[in-house]
C-alpha cells in the first residue's frame, strides 16, 4: 500500500489545492492531507479551522484523510511509514523552490520520494495569499473556495474589522 501525504499551511484550503489533492488520491491508496501547525506563523485560520475547511471541501475522497502535523515534513512522513511526498508546482519559481527542498529531504530522508503534479491552468495564478487579499477587499472568491470556505473567509474579516 502507497501512502502519500500532501502537507500544507492550507490557510485556507482552495479549489487549487482541491484539485492537487484530488489527482493526487487517484495515484496513491492513501493521501494524508496534513495541515501544518505552526503557531509562530501568523495564520489567518486556527489548525482546527483549517482541518474543518479541507475535511468539508474534500468530503467524499474515500482515500483521503486530514490530519495536523508540526515539526519537519520529511521527518514527519518517516514516522508515519509515508514514501511519497505530493507537491503542487504552479510555475517555475514552485519548481525551483519545491526541488530545493526535495534534495534537503533527501539528505535526511532518501527513502522518501516527491511527487510533482503541475496544477490545472485554471488555478495557475491562485494562492491562499491572493485569495485572502481579494476576501479582505470584500471581493468575490466564490469561484476559488467551496461556499463554507467563503463564509467563514468573510466571517473573520468582519471580525477583523470590528
Amino acid at each position: 500500500m502507497t501512502r502519500a501525504i500532501y502537507p500544507g499551511s492550507f490557510d485556507p484550503l482552495h479549489f487549487g489545492h482541491v484539485d492537487i489533492a484530488r489527482r493526487a488520491a487517484g495515484l496513491f491508496d492513501e493521501l494524508l492531507v496534513t495541515v501544518f501547525d505552526a503557531p509562530a506563523k501568523r495564520l489567518l485560520f486556527s489548525t482546527q479551522e483549517r482541518i474543518e475547511i479541507a475535511r468539508e471541501a474534500l468530503e467524499g475522497v474515500q482515500n483521503i484523510s486530514i490530519v495536523s502535523y508540526s515539526g519537519l515534513t520529511v521527518k514527519w512522513a518517516q514516522q508515519h511509514g509515508v514514501r511519497v511526498i505530493v507537491r503542487g508546482i504552479r510555475n517555475v519559481d514552485d519548481l525551483s523552490f519545491e526541488s530545493r527542498i526535495d534534495m534537503a529531504n533527501r539528505q535526511m530522508a532518501p527513502q522518501i520520494e516527491t511527487c510533482y503534479l503541475l496544477c490545472s491552468p485554471k488555478y495557475v495564478y491562485l494562492s491562499s495569499t491572493i485569495l485572502k487579499e481579494v476576501a479582505s477587499l470584500d471581493g468575490d472568491v466564490s469561484h476559488w473556495v467551496t461556499p463554507h470556505t467563503e463564509q467563514a473567509l468573510r466571517q473573520r474579516f468582519a471580525e477583523r474589522k470590528r
